[in-house]
Order: structure tokens, then sequence, then C-alpha cells
């Protein structure tokens, strides 16, 4: 049998694309040391898990005792300003490019709330609908159709109604939050937004454009009926790795403007039905388990792997 050439077997090693948009990986699926070393963000060590759960009184969620979140970016300064007895807030999104959330789309969510009751502080959601119209084929009004009808999932996970805003930027972007935006867009080149992103010339400008909007919600002067005269209040976001570009922007631009970085925890993927080296994916409707499956859609999903 003719062996595979050296260089060969290093390209399929070396496959890997994780971005906002695309993940993909070679035979051996997602190599997150690797992401880790590529981002630049921290790994996710005991000494932190064991920090907050001292700091809450509470065990570890099961996601960082399963090493699900896996990496952050600042959280140790998180933990030193909740134990000087100050708050922080939490912002976590979702892209709504289908009917319902399937599990992997729950994961922020579900560890989310957990950081809420934890640490009672409050939560921004976000709901790109104006993203998902610039990346898939949808209409403006079934964006905004689906960014309700995820809506209704999130708010089905329980979070403090008092502590909690969930917007969409079909509805919402304007006023303090486009101020923020335009403020960001500045600061941030061509060259730089292509780097960050990998952008081509075959890209429209709204794709170019877009990242402020998801930059702003970490700067408290978005929200100013919920933090007026708290513009410096730290904001900590737990997401997938694979928004970790659009805070690598945020973080660099922060300081710039006078804001505060915000801080990320950041999560695995969850894997598909076709196998733990794949990521559940609403592209690809028999990959995942959706909160609307009947059992017996879930039973034929699974017989499928079988």
């Amino acid at each position: 049998m003719a062996s595979v050439a050296p260089e060969v077997e290093k390209k399929e090693e070396e496959e890997q694309v994780v971005n906002p948009w695309e993940v993909s990986a070679g035979k051996g699926g997602i190599d997150y040391d690797k992401l880790v070393d590529q981002f630049g963000c921290q790994r996710l060590d005991a000494a932190l898990i064991d920090r907050i759960a001292r700091l809450t009184g509470r065990p570890p969620h099961r996601f960082l005792r399963r090493g699900l979140f896996f990496a952050h970016r600042d959280l140790n300064e998180i933990l030193d300003i909740y134990e000087k007895g100050d708050k922080f807030y939490l912002y976590t999104g979702r892209g709504p490019s289908s009917e319902a959330l399937h599990l992997g789309h729950l994961v922020p969510f579900m560890f989310t709330k957990y950081l809420q009751d934890a640490f009672k502080v409050p939560l921004v959601i976000q709901l790109t609908d104006d993203e998902k119209f610039l990346w898939k084929n949808l209409t403006v009004e079934e964006s905004k159709r689906l960014a309700r009808e995820n809506a209704k999932d999130i708010i089905a996970c329980g979070f403090d109604v008092e502590r909690t805003f969930i917007f969409s930027d079909f509805n919402f972007v304007g006023g303090a939050f486009y101020e923020n935006m335009v403020k960001v867009a500045r600061c941030v080149t061509y060259n730089k937004v292509v780097g960050i992103f990998g952008f081509t010339p075959e890209d429209h400008i709204g794709k170019i454009s877009f990242p402020p909007v998801q930059a702003v919600p970490s700067f408290p002067s978005s929200f100013p009926k919920h933090f007026s005269g708290n513009d410096q209040l730290r904001c900590l976001i737990p997401c997938a790795i694979d928004q970790d570009p659009y805070f690598r922007m945020t973080r660099d631009v922060a300081p710039r403007i006078g804001y505060q970085k915000p801080a990320l925890i950041e999560s695995r993927f969850f894997p598909a039905l076709q196998g733990e080296n794949t990521k559940m994916s609403a592209s690809d409707p028999n990959s995942a388990i959706y909160v609307t499956d009947s059992t017996k859609d879930i039973k034929t999903k699974v017989a499928r792997t079988l």
C-alpha cells in the first residue's frame, strides 16, 4: 500500500477552520489546544474553577467540571472585581437561523443561567437577526420571526426576569448603541477586519460592517436605561470558541474609546449526532436534536447514526 506523502499528511492535520460562520476540521476533529494558541486566550485551569466555587458558595457547574467550558480571557479579573464586592454583567447571544434551538445552542444559555444565579448579576441577550439576514438567504421579516421564535426557547431556560434584557438588533439598534457602533467602526481598518474574520473582495459590505454590532453590547453605555452611570462596568461573555474573533477585535478597540475590555469564558463545540469530532449545526437538521423534536423524531435521528 502506498504511503501518504508527509506534506499531504501534514496538510490534512492542519485542515481546521474556526470562525463565527464556519467550523470544520480534518480527520482528527477540532484541535482545541491549537485554537487556544491561535486565538491567544488562556486555558481554564482547576485553580480558577475552585475559585468560582469558593466565591459563589456553589459546586462548580458540570460544564466546568467536565471541561466543556475550557478557555477564557481575563476571567481572573472578573473574579477579582466580584471578590472586592463590586458587580459585573453578563452578555451572550444567538444568531437566529432555525425555528428552534438545538442542544448545542442551549449550552451557553444553560451556563449563563448558572452564572447569573451564582453571581446575581444583570444579563443582556442579543438576537442578531440582522446578521442572519446578511449571511443567510432570509428576508428581513423571516429573520425577525426566527428571532421571536428563538427568544421563546431562551426565555424557557429560566433567567431572572428582573435582571435580564433580551433584544433583537433590527428592533433595538440606534441611539447610544449606534453611537458605540460607529466609535468601534472608526477604530478598525479594512485590513484589520479582513485579517480577523477572513473577509474576501467578494463579500458584500454588509458583512464587513457587521462586527461592531456584536461588539458593543459588551459596553454598558450601549444600554443607558439599564446601566446609567456605570459606563466602566465590566462585562463577562459566555460563548462558544468560534465567537472569539468578534471579541478579540472588541478588546483591542475598547481602551481606545474609553471602555473596559470584556472578559470571556469559552466553550468547546457540542458534538453532532455523527460523532464526537463534529459540531451540531442548524444547517444540517440531521446532525442536531432540537428542543421541539418529538420522541419519534429523536429516535429516528439517533437510529440513523447507529
